[in-house]
């Protein structure tokens, strides 16, 4: 490949070094004070009532379909346009994974109807992917996943900052909304995710296994909150560190405008771009812009 334009660029502020040497001054290196200060920041920027943050957006995807009851013999409907994570959620928790089409050439996203053709009596929950941080249509699959009592879990890795027509956040129509901050991402640290919920239930139960099902965490003994703690289920190391909790905080607090930059950047070259042989430019509404995708209906498009 020769790269004419960069994959990515993160603009690495004072304020997100000044977050990173905050938390090697405190020599609290993870899961503490700054998790918990991402969690609340985030819930509160999305309208949550829970945020639990984690290792990845995968580990946040595995941990969604845990709490949401996806086990062996389920089936789970996910876009077949999307990233191999998204499948390997519910594949994780030994569910089937059924690929759902996307709605047309120049939207990519899952399509409702042919989520509904594919529902069986297996059918444990539905994933909404954003794709290059467009949403799904959120509305039809909400209604389709309420009437046949299905989990709608909202894949927002390419999306954060992201809203409906109707300016819901993206990740709080669903049940459970789950977001990245690798690198590629509206708040790429590195790595790390996050999941929302307005369910206490559904938290507790995300909370409780990113970290071993342990009955408390270190920093709830440090503080001397717990005593010692009790492991109650099979559970895994997903946490987050302190480092990325507070630079992923540091650059929440600048996502509107970020997102700004980067609708600015889609739009020229959507500009640019309008009216070209061969190509076609999929969407047709502003969104968060993870990535710009273009369809390339002849070989002179592709060159």
């Amino acid at each position: 490949m020769d790269w004419r334009v960069a994959l990515t660029e993160i603009e690495l502020t004072e304020a997100d070094v000044e977050a990173a040497m905050s938390v090697l001054d405190s020599e609290w290196l993870t899961m503490g004070p700054r998790t918990q200060q991402l969690e609340l920041a985030f819930a509160e920027s999305v309208g949550t009532e829970h945020a639990v943050a984690v290792s990845s957006c995968t580990a946040a995807l595995h941990l969604a379909c845990l709490a949401a009851g996806v086990g062996p013999g389920d089936e789970v409907i996910v876009p077949a346009m999307t990233f191999v994570a998204t499948a390997n959620g519910p594949r994780h928790c030994g569910a089937g994974v059924v690929l759902g089409e996307s709605a047309s050439p120049t939207d990519p996203n899952l399509d409702p109807n042919d989520v509904a053709a594919r529902i069986t009596p297996q059918t444990k929950a539905v994933m909404a992917v954003h794709l290059c941080g467009y949403p799904a249509d959120l509305e039809a699959l909400r209604s389709l996943c309420s009437q046949r009592d299905l989990v709608l879990i909202e894949d927002c890795a390419q999306a954060a900052g992201g809203r409906t027509a109707d300016g819901r956040a993206l990740g709080t129509v669903g049940d459970l909304g789950c977001f990245s901050f690798f690198s590629k991402t509206q708040l790429g640290v590195g790595e790390g995710g996050i999941v929302v919920t307005d369910d206490a239930d559904l938290a507790a139960r995300v909370r409780s296994l990113r970290s071993h099902a342990m009955t408390s965490v270190t920093w709830d003994r440090h503080r001397g909150h717990a005593e010692t703690y009790d492991v109650t289920d099979l559970g895994f190391n997903y946490r987050i560190d302190e480092l990325r909790a507070a630079m992923a905080q540091a650059r929440l607090e600048r996502l509107p405008a970020a997102i700004e930059g980067l609708r600015g950047v889609a739009h020229g070259y959507r500009e640019a771009l309008a009216g070209a042989d061969g190509i076609e430019l999929p969407f047709d509404a502003d969104a968060v812009e993870h990535s710009g995708p273009l369809r390339l209906s002849s070989a002179g498009g592709r060159r």
